[in-house]
């Protein structure tokens, strides 16, 4: 009799609260410059304040940080604002301040401890996309509000389920972008993203308050959860034109010597909607070439300053939509990799009579079919659309 293969650890199990030092991935020098950044920014800080600003316990993570740099006379108690180690003042002392001069040549950033690349991966593989699982039912709710074909809520279903590319194609104002939009609520549940990761001494930010919806929790204010991460919807990045293959790498602030995460790394386990594919800047055949491996792999490269390259998880369901026929952008390699594939034809009358009859209700307007005929002879049938 086989043993029963062990289920995989949930998101939630993974980012718990870390107890240690050891439980936070990070090594004590590098936890130490990051505190020791906190007291100079802040010229005098409490060690709560620091615990709050670096997102770690106090106990057994930040005070060994602090230990340390005291240790060193890199910093000293200047005060008292509260009882208990946690209301002790720090203040950087004279041998501090050469030190973290030396620290900010590195990276100036301050906020969130960062999380290593391996928990960050770990996180994602379990808020997989590929673990959404719809029904038909859950489909033809989502497009409630759409007049589509069966064949291709079917279609969207099956990308869904499987957590791979959809490409839709068809001619200018047949609903493509608003029909991908409504995947997004089918993706449903909550994933954890975090505020940057390290890599190498590197710290790469993320979060985005501009793509990333944090939920509020319920009940209580303290969180149960490493506060490292944030509790967010999946996240929906839409781009347009003004896509580039600049945007698809690192981005690297050379003043303040950290780096921003492409747009791929932050639509993790959520939707990433590539609008009006063939009208951006760079050759689509280019844009598709970079993306081949990660397509195939679920795996993305991505290159820092230094020239390293880095593995990060590309787990997201990515949808092209494009108003030109898929044979003028890619070749067929290129097609055969994209799973799923839909032409979004034009309405046919039963279709435009069942949107005429929605929006009429929608704005209070008695349906009329001579006019729904009218409008379908002067502006469908005789323009040939």
């Amino acid at each position: 009799m086989t043993a029963m293969a062990a289920r995989p650890p949930s998101a939630s199990a993974l980012v718990k609260e870390p107890t240690s030092l050891e439980d936070t991935g990070l090594d004590l020098p590098f936890l130490a410059d990051l505190v020791l950044k906190a007291i100079y920014y802040n010229n005098a800080i409490t060690a709560q304040r620091i615990t709050e600003t670096l997102c770690l316990p106090y106990f057994n993570v930040i005070d060994r940080a602090l230990t340390m740099l005291k240790r060193e006379e890199l910093v000293e108690v200047s005060g008292s604002n509260g009882f208990g180690e946690l209301g002790y003042q720090y203040s950087i002392a004279p041998k501090g301040l050469a030190r973290v001069h030396e620290v900010m040549e590195r990276s100036t950033y301050l906020g969130p401890a960062p999380v290593i690349l391996e928990d960050y991966i770990a996180v994602v593989k379990a808020q997989a996309i590929g673990e959404v699982r719809v029904s038909p039912a859950d489909i033809r709710a989502a497009m409630a509000d759409l007049v589509l074909e069966e064949t291709t809520m079917d279609i969207i279903g099956q990308a869904v389920n499987t957590g791979r590319s959809l490409f839709l194609f068809g001619h200018p104002g047949n609903g493509k972008t608003v029909m991908a939009e409504h995947i997004v609520p089918l993706l449903g549940g909550h994933i954890f993203v975090p505020h940057c990761i390290v890599v190498d001494g590197q710290i790469i930010k993320v979060l985005d308050f501009h793509n990333h919806t944090p939920v509020n929790p319920t009940g209580s204010n303290r969180l149960d959860w490493d506060r490292r991460w944030v509790r967010c919807e999946r996240p929906a990045i839409i781009v347009g034109g003004e896509l580039t293959l600049e945007s698809l790498d690192l981005t690297y602030n050379p003043s303040n010597r950290y780096y921003e995460a492409p747009l791929q790394m932050k639509a993790n386990s959520g939707l990433f909607l590539i609008d009006d594919f063939g009208r951006q800047q760079v050759h689509p055949r280019e844009l598709l070439n970079r993306w081949i491996v990660p397509l195939e792999k679920r795996i993305d490269y991505l290159t820092l300053h230094t020239g390293k390259k880095i593995e990060v998880p590309f787990d997201q369901l990515i949808v092209f939509s494009t108003n030109l026929e898929p044979k003028d952008l890619v070749d067929e390699a290129f097609l055969r990799r994209i799973q799923n594939k839909v032409r979004i034809h034009n309405p046919s009358p039963e279709m435009f009579r069942e949107i005429f009859r929605r929006q009429c209700r929608e704005f209070g307007v008695a349906f009329d079919q001579e006019v729904l005929i009218y409008l379908l002879r002067e502006y469908y049938i005789k323009p040939k659309r």
